[in-house]
């Protein structure tokens, strides 16, 4: 017999816990400086995360748009439509206390989520329901998915057996439909960050839909839900919990720790994508778990768990705590720690059954039962053959709206108002922190060497990353300079022009740098400076050149994870790069410039000619844009946050060309992307000259 005598287990600290020792490995300059944004970074959403609710009201008065801002972080805003879920009971599994439904609905048409749901056999009215959302528990044989519903069918016969209905789901990755959630984590996918799509998302749709089902059914009390899950399931409690007040009680085990737990400590590593919501408003995850209050909630977790560590889940803890004490509901939040890995144990089972029946069914009783797994995985399965019409193993192409192609506008009116749209959506959803100030820079040295003044300036774009813009001008031009050209280099381009300058000016390049020196190449690159009336520079951003980092594939992924957690893209930290470095150059001393503005042309290549574009239409001060080979959808970089659902290519580019002129170069056999823009500057008048297309002019 399992007695109340584990109540110990939920308990209400009041003592910091230790945060668990990371050590630091050697790292390179490159790493280093990361893993300092990266602590810098987190340490200032941490700080910042409910810091200025200080009373109730403040609380309520953002509590709804908090919530509309999950909504939107999940790809659920504006909310899909709910269609008929088209329920299905394909079969029934009997056991003497219970029966166990095998049911299908579609959350979305072709959506298909399949589950069981386990009923009492005898019940004298409405029964209380749990969800129960499955975690990463997939149960294969013989190349037939039988879903994780099946690994977790101990949780649904013990609500069964003690008076609940209890609806367990697949979730779209391990279900009966095997779908996908490791798009970033190992498919390299990043269209999904462009897109704004998570498959956190769709499960909390499905999750939303299940509810609706539940309460559908007659032996449903539609005012009594609860939901529990762990691990991945815990992460989907957690999602349904706080989207959807039709949850009463809540038990998410083992699915929230810190933001600092995920970047900086690496748990971010042994994550995939459906844990996480797109960031886009930078949230720290106490912010989700305190939309839950002031409904009751426990937070239930091992004590050492890889994944979710100790010290984050108290943080998450500590600061919901808060919160639920400014509704005087501290009573109805719970933290319940047992002792062991990141493992299911029935120590973890028992205390949820025990806050559910005190918040859901208000009763105390003895747990005279435990939960043991009573049937075959071949007894729970719900489809015989797989249904044709599925969409779930290509949801995330579906699933987030992307915009119609744009019509060539008619009138500057109607462009205008179709611009504006873009650029403000553009601002608040991608592009949404560029500085506003320009960035300090130093000069590190000027050397004149055979007719040619070259100078090394350093950009501190945001405190961290130290990022070279080097600036060359013919030192006895017969005229005066005319412009500036400003090359945004990738690492390839950085790796050729190094050795091609060290040939030349070798005190410039000592220290960290590519090796190896090119003199014919300097003495190209020296014969083109000193016959140019323009001033020539390069810049690297961040991880390009000095401050490049491991190259190591998979640090490399989960990188670029973090910087996404974060709510700002590589790509975004880059294009601001770049905005920087054109206001650097348009404050430089007169020495290496001509004192008088001149006009700018920004320039880059595949990607680079993506942060070039994005900071053209950021930064005024650019007057001609040079865009080599360029990338032709933003599916494929940059990738910004969410831009894809209102943005492509073709309609940032007839911006640009709007502002200035664009010239484009593409390769062989490239799509077309400029014709819309062409397309736009005749209709409305901008002249044949604004948008220019050429063919390649090679690497």
């Amino acid at each position: 017999m399992i007695r109340r005598t584990i109540s110990w287990l939920v308990v209400t600290m009041v003592l910091p816990l230790p945060a668990a020792e990371t050590p630091t490995p050697d790292l390179s300059f490159g790493d280093a400086l990361l893993r300092e944004y990266f602590q810098a970074e987190t340490a200032r959403l941490t700080e910042e995360c409910l810091a200025d609710i200080r009373t109730l009201e403040d609380w309520t008065a953002r509590r709804e748009d908090y919530r509309r801002q999950l909504f939107d972080m999940l790809g659920l805003d504006p909310l899909p439509e709910k269609t008929p879920l088209e329920p299905v009971v394909t079969g029934v599994v009997e056991h003497p206390e219970f029966l166990v439904e095998k049911v299908h609905f579609q959350s979305r048409p072709g959506l298909y989520v399949t589950g069981n749901l386990y009923r009492p056999r005898e019940l004298q009215a409405p029964a209380p329901a749990i969800l129960y959302v499955c975690g990463h528990g997939g149960v294969k044989k013989d190349g037939i998915s039988y879903g994780n519903k099946t690994s977790y069918q101990h949780h649904g016969a013990w609500f069964a057996r003690n008076g609940y209905v209890c609806l367990a789901i697949d979730t779209i990755q391990l279900g009966e439909i095997e779908g996908l959630h490791h798009g970033t984590y190992r498919e390299g996918m990043w269209w999904w960050h462009a897109r704004g799509y998570t498959p956190a998302g769709v499960e909390a749709w499905n999750c939303i839909r299940a509810l609706d089902y539940l309460q559908s059914r007659p032996e449903v009390d539609p005012e009594r839900l609860g939901v529990t899950g762990r691990s991945g399931g815990g992460a989907y409690s957690w999602w349904i919990a706080a989207l959807d007040e039709r949850i009463k009680v809540a038990v998410p085990v083992a699915g929230i720790t810190s933001l600092q737990n995920h970047v900086v400590d690496g748990c971010i590593e042994g994550h995939c994508d459906c844990m996480y919501m797109v960031n886009t408003y930078r949230w720290d995850f106490p912010l989700v778990a305190a939309l839950v209050a002031p409904r009751p909630l426990l937070i239930s977790n091992t004590d050492k768990d890889r994944i979710f560590p100790l010290d984050g889940v108290y943080d998450v803890f500590v600061k919901t705590r808060r919160i639920y004490e400014l509704y005087g509901a501290g009573d109805r939040l719970g933290l319940h720690i047992t002792e062991g890995p990141h493992k299911d144990t029935q120590e973890l089972r028992v205390h949820a059954f025990v806050w559910f029946d005190r918040f859901l069914r208000g009763e105390t009783r003895e747990l005279n039962s435990a939960a043991p797994k009573l049937f075959e995985v071949e007894q729970l399965k719900v489809f015989d053959a797989l249904p044709s019409d599925e969409r779930v193993t290509r949801v995330q192409e579906w699933f987030i709206p992307l915009p119609d192609t744009p019509a060539v506008p008619t009138s500057t009116e109607e462009w205008t108002g179709f611009r504006d749209r873009c650029l403000a959506q553009l601002r608040a959803k991608a592009l949404d922190e560029c500085p506003a100030f320009p960035a300090p820079c130093e000069r590190l040295m000027t050397i004149r060497r055979d007719g040619v003044v070259l100078t090394r300036y350093r950009l501190f774009t945001d405190g961290v990353f130290p990022l070279d813009l080097y600036v060359a001008r013919a030192e006895a031009a017969a005229e005066p300079c005319s412009g500036i050209t400003l090359d945004v280099l990738r690492q390839e381009d950085w790796e050729q022009l190094v050795p091609r300058l060290r040939a030349g000016v070798p005190e410039m390049f000592a220290g960290n740098f590519p090796a190896g020196t090119d003199t014919a190449g300097w003495q190209e690159w020296r014969d083109r400076v000193v016959g140019s009336r323009t001033v020539q520079a390069w810049f690297a951003p961040r991880g390009i050149g000095p401050t490049e980092w491991s190259r190591d594939p998979k640090k490399r992924t989960h990188i670029l994870r973090r910087f996404a957690l974060l709510g700002k893209t590589l790509d975004e930290l880059r294009t601001y790069d770049v905005v920087q470095a054109v206001r650097a150059l348009r404050g430089l001393p007169g020495e290496t410039v001509e004192t008088a503005p001149l006009p700018l042309t920004l320039r880059g290549r595949r990607e680079a000619a993506g942060w070039a574009l994005f900071a053209a239409l950021l930064e005024p001060q650019v007057q001609t844009l040079t865009l080599l080979e360029p990338i032709s959808t933003l599916d494929q970089g940059p990738i910004f946050l969410n831009v894809r659902r209102f943005l492509e290519t073709p309609v940032a580019l007839a911006i640009a060309a709007e502002q200035s002129p664009v010239v484009v170069t593409r390769a062989s056999g490239e799509a077309e992307i400029t014709q819309f823009a062409r397309s736009t500057a005749t209709a409305l008048g901008w002249g044949e000259e604004r948008i220019r297309v050429e063919d390649s002019a090679g690497p």
